[in-house]
């Protein structure tokens, strides 16, 4: 049995700590802040049960690395050598592979800089997320009546890495084998903060590119008349607002900390909000420590990290800002093999419902007739 370990950090200083230590919910955030910049990385607790369809098996550990993303992007040295003890630590239980979640996949040149002094193998997690995020709009488009090749859709963050794999996928389609799984959508609108890398962006896709691109740094004017939306910056505060969004379009949100705002879920009963990247593990997984989600469902690039274990894959399978789209599809026949699938919708950390959806869609059209 191969063995891995993920690593995650807290998202909000207050609460995610809190989990492990409820006293700091009593403490100013200044002073739990200073209390993490003293700390270590930390193992939360043991993952098991983890069985794959073809029968075989694997179990790992949480660690994690006390800091922030504001503190992560503060000092970014500081966080590269706090992700490699926790790669060390890793080594010292047995781990063989090591996946890194939310921000620790981003500092360090998308986790290039960490591999280079890590003793284990790492990976971003950051191609099967890609994978599910267009399965899990997809699914959505169909349930909302999207027609998704005649669909304009935008994406957010378009030069990161899952942004640029998102865009890839959109303007060329999917095919695994023979077996076309994605068209094309009609337009896709890259939005970002970088116009120069932008438009290389767009020149890069437009080579065999079904969809037309077009490019802008103004998320208003991207998000628009977009159908269908795919977030994935490295913001730390959400960059999607209620007044941004075209009644009836879908928003599949991959960024942790989130991009969508929270008053898009309370003011916008018109749009559909997706969590990106969750999926089901099978055999019967118990976790010590939660991540915030039922034991049997787990982040997409969690589940990288688990299937590499699984498949005896160990290596830095995806690293650093460019993934390579046969990468991606090969993650996704590797999950199938052993099992793992698609979690349905979710949004905002809970599932989404036949009913939800009718009623959003319901919404949409008496948003059309008031018009």
């Amino acid at each position: 049995m191969h063995r891995f370990v993920f690593l995650v950090h807290p998202l909000d200083l207050k609460r995610d700590v809190a989990r492990k230590y409820p006293f700091v919910k009593f403490l100013p955030a200044p002073l739990v802040e200073a209390m993490l910049w003293r700390m270590k990385p930390k193992l939360l607790g043991k993952v098991e049960g983890v069985k794959s369809t073809s029968g075989a098996e694997t179990e790992g550990w949480l660690i994690a690395v006390p800091m922030t993303a504001k503190m992560m992007i503060e000092r970014e040295e500081k966080a590269v050598s706090a992700i490699v003890e926790a790669c060390k630590l890793a080594k010292e239980l047995g781990a063989e592979i090591v996946g890194l979640g939310a921000f620790t996949a981003i500092v360090g040149n998308g986790g290039v800089e960490i591999q280079e002094r890590s003793p284990v193998p790492v990976t971003t997690g950051n191609s099967y997320t890609t994978w599910t995020a267009l399965e899990a709009t997809k699914l959505a488009a169909e349930l909302m009546g999207i027609d998704w090749q005649n669909a304009t859709a935008a994406v957010v963050g378009a030069t990161g890495s899952i942004g640029k794999a998102c865009a890839y996928f959109l303007s060329h389609g999917a095919k695994v084998g023979d077996e076309v799984r994605f068209e094309s959508v009609s337009e896709v609108i890259l939005v970002g903060r970088n116009e120069e890398r932008l438009n290389s962006l767009r020149e890069e896709l437009n080579a065999k590119a079904s969809a037309s691109i077009r490019v802008t740094t103004d998320i208003a004017q991207g998000l628009n008349r977009a159908d269908i939306v795919i977030t994935v910056t490295s913001a730390m505060d959400a960059v999607i607002e209620p007044e941004h969004l075209k009644p009836g379009c879908i928003v599949c949100d991959v960024a942790r900390p989130r991009d969508v705002s929270e008053r898009v879920h309370k003011e916008r009963d018109d749009v559909l909000v997706i969590d990106g990247g969750v999926v089901e593990v099978p055999g019967e997984p118990r976790w010590e420590f939660s991540i915030g989600l039922p034991d049997k469902l787990t982040l997409a690039c969690v589940a990288e990290t688990m299937l590499l274990a699984l498949e005896g894959r160990l290596e830095p399978f995806t690293l650093g800002r460019d993934i390579r789209p046969e990468r991606i599809l090969e993650i996704a026949s590797i999950a199938a093999k052993h099992g793992f699938k698609l979690a349905g919708l979710r949004s905002f950390e809970r599932q989404v419902s036949e009913e939800q959806i009718r009623r959003v869609r319901e919404r949409v059209g008496k948003v059309a007739i008031g018009k």
